[in-house]
């Protein structure tokens, strides 16, 4: 199923999750009793169609609140695309969250321009590459997040709405 979706109005699709969290947990948690194979195969293919028609580059709203996890392999990849050391990366642009784990220090991300574009995008963090992570294997362990997303990503909106409108 196809959403219209005009002159790019991903505010809509957000809007549309966020007021129908409920239904789209119901959803959610049916696709629980499905094989795993059988979500991947379901998840993906709305993953494509979304992408078909979201185009993240002009969307930026994970950038701009989301922390994405950092790891020591992406602080090498920015220390030579901003020639930096490391300790001047960590010290700058990152910080340890609750979890112990090190995130960028400020919301939006540092590295977000304010034309929505990131100034290491050939370069950013894995976790960044993998967002909204609805391409994944074993979509049903990342069903919970599918939903939070749902908040924030156009294209997971766009993903749980055909799952909520291909049911109903």
């Amino acid at each position: 199923m196809t959403w219209n979706i005009p002159n790019n109005n991903y505010q809509e699709l957000i809007n549309w999750a966020t007021s129908n969290k409920t239904r789209i947990r119901k959803h959610l948690n049916l696709l629980k009793r499905m094989r795993k194979g059988a979500v991947d195969k379901l998840i993906h293919a709305l993953h494509e169609e979304a992408f078909d028609h979201i185009n993240c580059l002009e969307c930026g709203n994970c950038c701009g609140s989301l922390g994405p996890r950092i790891t020591e392999k992406d602080i090498q990849v920015l220390t030579k695309s901003l020639g930096k050391n490391e300790e001047k990366i960590k010290r700058q642009y990152l910080k340890i969250d609750e979890d112990n784990d090190l995130i960028f220090n400020s919301l939006p991300c540092p590295f977000l321009n304010t034309n929505v574009t990131c100034s290491v995008y050939h370069d950013h963090p894995r976790a960044c590459k993998t967002y909204p992570h609805t391409d994944q294997p074993n979509q049903v362990s990342l069903l919970t997040l599918m939903l939070k997303n749902s908040s924030i990503c156009p294209a997971v909106a766009y993903i749980t709405k055909s799952l909520v409108e291909k049911e109903s």
